[in-house]
Order: structure tokens, then sequence, then C-alpha cells
């Protein structure tokens, strides 16, 4: 069983540049055709700065920091047990080509179901611009298999 003492634990900050090619390389492999997604000037006449990025785009911050390997690691939990069991996102601001985004997340839950056979670690997170903005909340669930 999990320890319930790592709810409230805090991840390491996840920070991401946003970059208008990786921005195109996701909308493309999600499917996305919506022009303001791919072209800068169809992201301008739609009133952006630059292109946006795509709406679950920004779950790649704490995967490319580590920060949930990590948190992974520390609760003692291998990546061969684990399911993605949901992901939610709420947005405050446009997140952009050009700026920076910090994750900074926690452990909000831990709880079991079947019996202990399974297990949900549910992680919030607040993302930030570089200019100390929020941008979005994000919640993910994971399940643990045992």
């Amino acid at each position: 069983m999990i320890d319930r003492r790592h709810i409230g634990m805090a991840l390491r900050p996840a920070v991401l540049a946003i970059e208008r090619g990786r921005l195109r390389f996701f909308a493309q492999a999600i499917g996305e055709t919506d022009p303001v997604y791919l072209d800068e000037t169809a992201a301008r006449a739609a009133g952006y700065p630059d292109l946006p990025a795509p709406p679950t785009f920004l779950f790649a911050a704490e995967l490319d920091a580590g920060s949930i390997v990590a948190m992974l690691d520390e609760l003692g939990i291998p990546l061969d047990r684990i399911l993605h069991g949901e992901q939610g996102f709420t947005y405050r601001a446009p997140v952009c080509a050009g700026d920076t985004v910090t994750v900074t997340a926690r452990i909000s839950d831990i709880y079991a179901r079947k019996g202990g056979a399974l297990e949900f670690i549910v992680k919030d997170a607040t993302v930030t611009n570089q200019h100390g903005t929020e941008v979005a909340a994000m919640r993910s669930v994971i399940v643990v298999r045992n």
C-alpha cells in the first residue's frame, strides 16, 4: 500500500520553454487541423501573439522534467505497475510559443479500491508563465496495479 503520509508531498517544479516547432509537432501528432495551432498568421488573426499550445500540451512539462518519474521512484512504484487514469485542465490564460511555464504540483490524495488491488494517486498542479501569472490548473490521477 502506498503510504498516505505522502499526501501533500510537493513534486520538483517543472519548467518548459514553449517552442513553436514543438507546438506544431504536438498538434500534428494529436491530429489537430485547426490552422490556429499550426500557422502563426492564423494564430495572430485569432488574437494570439504566436501559436497557442493545444489543450493537453501542458502535461508535457512534467513529463519532460521527469517530475512524475521522480515521484513514482520516491513512492517506490515501478513504472510497469501504473496506468494513466484521468487528466483534467482548467485554463485561465493562453499559453503561446515564446512563453516559459512552470508547473508546481503536489499529491493531493491517495486512496485504494478493490481491496487494495488498485491504488490511486491524485496530483494537482498549478501552471504559471514567465510573468508569474497562473495560466492553468491540472489534475491527474495515476492508477497503480498491485
